[in-house]
């Protein structure tokens, strides 16, 4: 299956939009439009999974990678995910721990600081 990503601003947050299946042969893309987004200035970033049939360790991989990216660089990230079988991925793997995980777009916006002035 493809990997579509769609980038959208919503006030001070950029937006990227993942369908399709996150596994070995696509995270490289999605690493990719990760890298030009923080690399061309976004600092509050939220990747909306609400789309995604398929996320393998390598997905995860690249989401952590940007994570730390964006913490460095002062930068807030956060996940959107309401789909049972990968938010199972997240706990498992303890990584709902470290992600900050929301049911919508809306909700991961007003819950980041950077949010309250957009």
């Amino acid at each position: 299956m493809e990997l579509s990503l769609a980038t959208r601003t919503v006030g001070e947050h950029t937006v990227l939009e993942v369908g399709g299946e996150v596994d070995v042969y696509t995270a490289p893309r999605l690493r990719e439009r990760l890298l030009e987004l923080i690399d061309g200035g976004a600092r509050h970033v939220v990747v909306d999974l609400g789309r995604v049939d398929f996320l393998d360790s390598t997905g995860l991989g690249v989401l952590v990678g940007a994570l730390k990216r964006l913490r460095s660089a002062g930068g807030s990230f956060a996940l959107v995910c309401d789909k049972e079988p990968l938010l199972k991925i997240f706990r498992i793997t303890a990584l709902d721990q470290v992600f900050p995980l929301h049911p919508t777009v809306d909700a991961a916006i007003s819950a980041d600081p950077a949010g309250a002035g957009a």
